[in-house]
């Protein structure tokens, strides 16, 4: 049976306009929907024993362009999963304070313990993203071999993809799990979606005149996605690229991946009681029947 997660893997080689924003042959909303209900199950039964065995967690990083659906997705992929058991950390512009550290700290603290889940809805991917984009935004980093944001050392973005690599090897051999997204839609679909926010009053609150100028930066972004990509997909982090311009279909391709890559670990199971206590499961039970009220 194909892999998924060999099918949307990007390669070094990966190119963003080769890339597909639909999933040939078409699945039906329909279809994925009872697919996805399907996998969260699997999931839910999986992370009972992940927390149970207690020797890896897992950290979902999600990357994509405004309206590229990564809110929804996060909540319709992780519905079934134990509140306890996940947590899902938004990212926004840094603060004064996590100004005051490396760009990768406020990242490294909400990493997810042992035996859960962590999800990044933007991540640190932004630093060589927004940030090339915008390089001005580097001036609030202070770091010492920048003094002028427009003429920065030719090998500052390559010596970001290394740290970027070697954090994230880091925590792989450590016994997290990496699983990297991109949800890659189409500027036509981004157009439309942006459409319906400003058409609909109830998604009015969803817009912001800043969708529009990022928006103009399209081509910007999508030549530094493919560099970022290409730099950093890597054996213990992989990249996936998902076709993203049908929601529900995006949804059940990354659940799917998900839990291919989960399924893997067959070294992953509940621990077995103390031969002791096993011993006497009898007697534990006889003193709770036999329990006077």
């Amino acid at each position: 049976m194909e892999q998924y997660r060999d099918v949307y893997q990007a390669t070094q080689d990966f190119s963003i306009a080769k890339a597909a924003t639909i999933v040939n042959p078409k699945i039906k909303k329909k279809e994925a929907k009872s697919l996805l209900k399907k996998i969260r199950k699997e999931l839910a039964h999986l992370q009972d024993i992940m927390y149970a065995h207690d020797r890896y967690s897992v950290l979902i990083c999600i990357q994509g362009m405004d309206t590229s659906g990564k809110d929804s997705l996060i909540r319709r992929v992780f519905e079934k999963f134990n509140a306890r058991g996940v947590t899902v950390h938004s990212f926004k512009v840094p603060t004064a304070k996590e100004y005051q550290h490396d760009y990768l700290w406020r990242h490294y603290i909400a990493l997810p313990e042992r035996g859960k889940f962590g999800v990044f809805n933007r991540t640190h991917y932004e630093n060589v993203l927004v940030s090339r984009v915008h390089p001005h935004n580097l001036a609030e980093e202070h770091l010492p071999d920048v003094v002028d944001t427009d003429n920065l050392p030719s090998d500052f973005w390559i010596k970001r993809y290394e740290q970027i690599n070697n954090f994230e090897q880091h925590l792989a051999q450590n016994g997290t799990i990496i699983l990297k997204y991109f949800l890659h839609i189409s500027k036509d679909e981004q157009k439309n979606r942006i459409l319906r926010r400003l058409n609909n009053e109830d998604k009015n609150w969803k817009f912001s005149p800043s969708d529009l100028s990022e928006r103009k930066k399209w081509d910007e972004y999508m030549r530094y996605y493919e560099e970022a990509i290409q730099n950093t997909s890597t054996k213990s982090a992989p990249w996936y690229i998902i076709p993203a311009d049908n929601k529900w279909v995006a949804r059940y391709i990354v659940a799917k991946i998900l839990l291919e890559t989960l399924t893997v670990l067959k070294d992953m199971k509940y621990p077995e009681l103390p031969e002791e206590i096993m011993n006497n499961l009898k007697s534990y039970k006889n003193q709770l029947e036999n329990e006077e009220g």
